[in-house]
């Protein structure tokens, strides 16, 4: 290669090799003129796509427009009205800031800016004639309207990785999708070649919810509004039930603005840990907010990644947020068919199955300190569970899994209606199956997935009492070698070591000597497993490690100790189990994801029978 002189590169390059990164594709031009849009605080929207928007994207707004004077200066690049200085970069709220979408994207297209601000006598426009801007009055209705056409004609070579121009246009409108579910107030059209696309009117959030996202609506979701001094997350998260089998309704945003979070989205997955079947995808519509100085949003040229300044405790606490939200069973308290039921809970505090079940007046649940010949660090504290179905003998109905408070043995009255949401069992099929009656229809439940969570739900609470889990001494202290940016977390986390029933000490940065385990993984190979919860340490802090292995191991427990097929129950035993379910959060789901009951209506059998028709 031959020497070249250092150079200036020419301002026409520069804001190519931008376009590079901010304009890969024509969602991405529709995506940065609709952020200007928003910011100039539209109202209403209009998407015009030709060709893919190749040909064409034209984004007309009614926002407070861009004066004359200042029209130039806003296709220059680095040229913004929206930061000023280092702390307010530090602190931006607007979706755009960084002064370089007009410049890149006329870079790469024949583009013309018209506005019409509402204190100017008319309107003007701006375009590019022959590498030269060209400033000029036009006629254009009261806000700005962006015309980019003939995208990419000045770099062909792009144009080569496009796909068809229908699956380009559905990237944009997946943009427009996204935009409208976080702005309700606003109305947007999308017209295609011509022709009306989608409309999105002006609406309440749920509304706009449900009419973007449909299999979100009738009941496959939850509402969720919670906060703490400085942070709140409000939105709607899908059942499991509802599950997808890919991660296409997944909408994230942190104050305001669509990310792609990896840390989030660790954290909504971690939820849905124990409730998820498979390989499955949960549905979710969440909206983050926090001050401004605690997320850093100017990370990557398209703004779809952010940095926050105390990931762990923001990982944690979305992540809690989500599981007390989709605790409460559908057995305890029916859902709602909209958001509204989000107003039965103070928005204060996060959702969880105390707050949900307060309003059924049921006696408070206390927690049992059992025993267990299962693992070694429950011999005292899980045996009665254990035994809670073994034999299951028969009782007066409802019979109770878990205690009664001493001062009163009885339970006080409840409707008939809570008291038995799952209905009264009336036969076992093929030795798998409960079918219980309800009043409006019948109830098939899975009797061993349904004993699974119930056991489950239950060891975890016996465990919560436990300080520490017991472990084994080893005559010789085991070696393990490790990545030396995690040894500082051997010493971090001693008190998670401790509960789990580890014991581990630093010999060098790259080693560690291990002196005692948890009883019931003494023997086995724990190079790896140590090695991976150190990096999990680091990303997610420990409650989240501590909570994952223990579930994993009571998840194990309490799989070979439910009750199995074809064993035979008595109607009482079946009632048993299904009163139990009632008072079990995410019994709705075994541990595996696996739902556990389904609700036949009587009009959904009478539909397969033709009845009244």
């Amino acid at each position: 290669m031959n020497h070249r002189p250092i150079s200036l590169l020419p301002d026409v390059l520069i804001s190519q090799i931008a376009a590079g990164e901010v304009v890969d594709r024509p969602a991405s031009v529709v995506k940065e003129l609709l952020e200007n849009a928003l910011d100039a605080g539209a109202s209403e929207i209009t998407i015009r796509i030709d060709g893919g928007g190749i040909q064409r994207i034209c984004i007309q707004d009614n926002g407070k427009g861009i004066p004359q004077d200042e029209l130039e200066l806003a296709v220059t690049r680095h040229a913004t009205s929206k930061i000023q200085s280092l702390n307010e970069l530090e602190s931006v709220m607007s979706l755009g800031f960084r002064g370089e979408a007009l410049a890149s994207i006329a870079s790469v297209s024949q583009f013309t800016l018209s506005s019409y601000p509402k204190h100017q006598d008319s309107a003007y426009s701006i375009s590019n004639q022959s590498g030269q801007w060209l400033l000029e009055p036009s006629a254009a209705s009261p806000g700005t309207t962006v015309d980019v056409q003939s995208l990419y004609f000045s770099t062909p070579a792009r144009r080569k990785f496009l796909k068809t121009e229908q699956t380009e246009f559905f990237h944009c409108l997946d943009v427009v999708k996204r935009m409208a579910l976080a702005n309700p107030a606003v109305t947007w059209l999308v017209y295609r070649d011509g022709k009306l696309q989608s409309r999105f009117q002006e609406s309440s959030w749920s509304a706009r919810v449900f009419s973007i996202l449909e299999a979100m609506a009738n009941g496959a979701s939850k509402p969720i509004d919670v906060h703490t001094a400085d942070m709140q997350l409000h939105g709607a998260v899908g059942l499991p039930d509802a599950a997808r089998g890919k991660g296409d309704m997944q909408f994230f945003y942190v104050n305001g603005r669509f990310v792609k979070d990896k840390l989030i989205n660790h954290a909504v997955r971690s939820a849905y840990e124990d409730v998820l079947h498979g390989d499955k995808f949960p549905s979710f519509v969440l909206f983050l907010n926090l001050p401004a100085n605690e997320v850093d949003v100017n990370v990557h040229p398209a703004k779809t990644e952010v940095r926050f300044r105390n990931a762990r405790a923001v990982h944690q606490w979305v992540r809690h947020s989500i599981q007390a939200c989709l605790a409460p069973s559908r057995a305890v308290v029916p859902l709602s068919d909209s958001p509204a039921c989000a107003d039965q809970v103070p928005a204060s505090t996060p959702v969880s199955s105390n707050a949900w079940r307060s309003s059924t007046g049921s006696a408070p649940v206390v927690q049992v300190q059992a025993k267990s010949a299962a693992l070694p660090f429950l011999r005292e504290e899980l045996a009665d569970y254990i035994q809670a179905y073994r034999p299951l003998e028969p009782a007066p109905r409802p019979v109770q899994i878990t205690a009664q408070p001493k001062e009163s043995q009885a339970e006080p009255p409840r409707a008939a209606e809570d008291a038995e949401y799952l209905g009264q069992a009336i036969a076992q099929v093929h030795g798998i199956y409960i079918l219980a009656l309800r009043t409006d229809g019948m109830v098939v439940v899975d009797m061993h997935a349904a004993h699974e969570r119930v056991l489950y739900e239950q060891f975890k609470n016996a465990l919560d009492n436990q300080q520490t889990i017991s472990s084994q001494e080893l005559l010789v202290p085991l070696l393990v070698q490790i990545d030396p940016r995690l040894a500082s977390e051997v010493d971090n986390g001693q008190h998670l070591w401790e509960k789990l029933g580890f014991r581990l000490s630093l010999i060098s940065t790259q080693e560690l000597a291990v002196r005692a385990v948890p009883s019931m993984l003494a023997g086995q190979d724990l190079s790896a497993l140590l090695q991976q919860w150190l990096e999990d340490l680091q990303l997610y802090g420990v409650a989240h490690v501590l909570e994952r292995q223990r579930n994993e191991w009571l998840a194990g427990l309490a799989c070979h100790t439910a009750v199995r097929a074809n064993r035979k129950l008595t109607i009482p035993e079946m009632n048993a189990l299904l009163r139990s379910m009632e008072r079990t959060e995410r019994s709705d789901q075994c541990n595996h994801g696996r739902p556990t009951w389904r609700h036949f209506s009587l009009s959904e059998m009478d539909k397969w029978f033709l009845r009244g028709q």
